[in-house]
């Protein structure tokens, strides 16, 4: 019977950590015993970065949003808006995006009926504009999409150029980039991108660009999310995350250009996932943060409080949500939601119950927006800081996660670093084996996934609204490329292009006044792939035993 299922051996939670019945004051290791007493506000920010918690400013609803034509993106996002996000994320098509190519390449033609499911085709920054038609970006916080490496320098770009042309102080520009590593080196590994110490040198490139020109921009923002939801436990997340800032403030200080403690201040924007391990999670947010103080502290010396205060934004795990009984993801948001209440993010973005079957219908995004406002007025959630202080299991878990993630980090520093550890498959093999005990555990039934492994016979409906498709994205973004080609400055944009080239060719150059430059004349995104193909080549795609 489905509702029958075999207990487990042993409690644990979901990274196997043993887990007992109950957990008394000896439990708390005697080190993390001694800052039980403080309070959040205080250094090492494990209780929370504000002492007033939420009281005073409550978590920024941030969620993921595009497909199709950059207009069905810009509908999308003032929907959300409308119904009470304070923030948005933008999201490129990934046949595209990912790996620089124009909707013309041999290989999005092929697949061109998938183009624009992942998000929105952007080509130029005439589509960028297109997208940002009416959006008050001057006032709103946005995330200018780049989410993978070699894509960031060309989204950021794009949106900056938006404003410039809007007459609009890039310094006063709210918002954040990510270049993330984890995703398509680690999680969607793409057929080209560039090698990962070129990507090391794009998003140093960015954060110093950013330090002079956008203050109050987050030039990256490291995806420990994309490493969890491909099979990194909690500990090896945390653990990944602060090995990956190694290397972006190692960078920096090797290039002497831009003072490491102002670019640690750029780099405590961070992303990662929870899941339904409440506790868990909760636990490895309040570790991230004392982890982040330690490593700033004692590596760099950094005393700024703003630098030292880690700024933590969440996305409920995607990979939770399940295609049967749909209905039942609205619970599983909401709890991991939860579980990033309890932990103290920044903000939250709650994946769609139909993640699963599509892209977020309207319904769907809706209702991740409403299960946060909820959460922010109905739960009396936002009158404590840290609810959890002071729990004698939560304490000892955020001790041993913290514990754990060291021992991590110096795992990865063994392998040569992080970018090392992705070049080799060694944090693949990880990952992978993750998930094939995680799968071994469903097929011998000591994992229950509702609705999937178990309680599978439901006679009530489980329909989801449809998601309104992109038949017509691939033409149109054809067109636009076409038109693009016919109506811009032929020789400008050879010539932005050529000085792109020669920045690239040249590390002694910032890229991105050369990037802004090309996008400004029209040079397209599959132009800039070209040219990181040629100067850089591509990744070497590990092979994993």
């Amino acid at each position: 019977m489905d509702s029958h299922f075999k207990a487990p051996p042993a409690y644990t939670t979901r990274s196997g950590i043993p887990v007992k019945a109950s957990y008394g004051p000896d439990d708390v290791p005697a080190e993390h015993r001694a800052i039980m007493g403080i309070l959040p506000g205080q250094a090492p920010y494990h209780r929370g970065c504000f002492a007033q918690g939420y009281r005073t400013k409550s978590w920024r609803i941030f969620q993921l949003s595009g497909f199709g034509k950059p207009e069905d993106e810009n509908e999308r996002i003032k929907f959300l808006l409308k119904n009470g996000e304070t923030g948005f994320i933008m999201e490129h098509d990934r046949n595209t995006a990912d790996h620089l190519y124009n909707v013309d390449h041999p290989d999005v033609v092929a697949r061109r009926e998938d183009v624009g499911l992942t998000g929105a085709v952007m080509q130029s920054v005439r589509d960028t504009h297109i997208c940002l038609d009416g959006i008050p970006i001057e006032s709103t916080y946005g995330h200018a999409g780049g989410g993978v490496v070699q894509h960031g320098p060309f989204a950021l770009a794009a949106y900056w150029t938006v404003a410039r042309r809007r007459g609009l102080d890039l310094s006063q520009l709210p918002g954040t980039g990510q270049s993330d590593f984890f995703l398509t080196y680690l999680g969607c590994v793409t057929k080209q991108q560039v090698p990962t110490a070129a990507g090391l040198r794009l998003n140093a490139d960015i954060i110093e660009f950013c330090g002079e020109h956008l203050p109050k921009w987050v030039p990256v923002s490291i995806a420990a999310y994309n490493g969890g939801d491909t099979g990194l436990n909690a500990y090896q997340e945390l653990g990944a995350l602060i090995a990956n800032a190694i290397e972006y403030l190692d960078e920096i200080k090797r290039r002497g250009r831009m003072d490491v403690k102002a670019a640690a201040s750029r780099c405590g924007g961070v992303n990662f996932r929870t899941t339904l391990d409440i506790f868990e999670d909760a636990s490895k947010l309040r570790a991230a943060r004392k982890m982040w103080h330690r490593l700033l502290t004692e590596r760099y010396g950094v005393t700024d409080e703003r630098a030292l205060r880690m700024r933590i934004h969440v996305v409920t795990s995607g990979s939770m949500m399940t295609y049967q009984q749909p209905f039942n993801n609205i619970v599983r948001g909401t709890l991991m939601a939860l579980t990033a209440v309890l932990g103290g993010v920044q903000s939250m973005g709650v994946s769609g119950y139909d993640e699963a079957l599509s892209v977020p219908s309207e319904h769907a995004h809706q209702m991740s927006l409403r299960i946060q406002q909820v959460l922010q007025h109905e739960t009396n959630l936002c009158a404590v800081a840290d609810p959890l202080g002071g729990s004698y299991y939560v304490e000892s878990l955020t001790a041993e996660l913290e514990k754990r993630a060291w021992e991590f980090v110096e795992l990865i520093q063994q392998q040569g670093g992080f970018l090392a550890s992705l070049d080799s498959g060694w944090m693949h093999a990880r990952a992978r084996d993750n998930q094939s005990a995680d799968f071994k555990a469903e097929a011998e039934g000591t994992k229950v996934v509702v609705g999937v492994t178990h309680y599978r016979d439901d006679a009530s409906p489980f329909l989801v609204d449809g998601f309104p498709g992109v038949n017509d994205a691939y033409d149109v973004a054809k067109e636009r490329l076409d038109a693009v080609r016919r109506e811009r400055h032929e020789t400008g944009a050879a010539h932005a292009l050529k000085e792109l080239e020669a920045s690239c060719r040249d590390p002694q150059k910032n890229i991105m006044p050369f990037m802004m430059n090309a996008l400004d004349a029209d040079v397209t995104l599959g132009e800039i792939g070209d040219l990181y193909r040629q100067v850089w080549g591509d990744w070497q795609t590990p092979e994993l035993v």
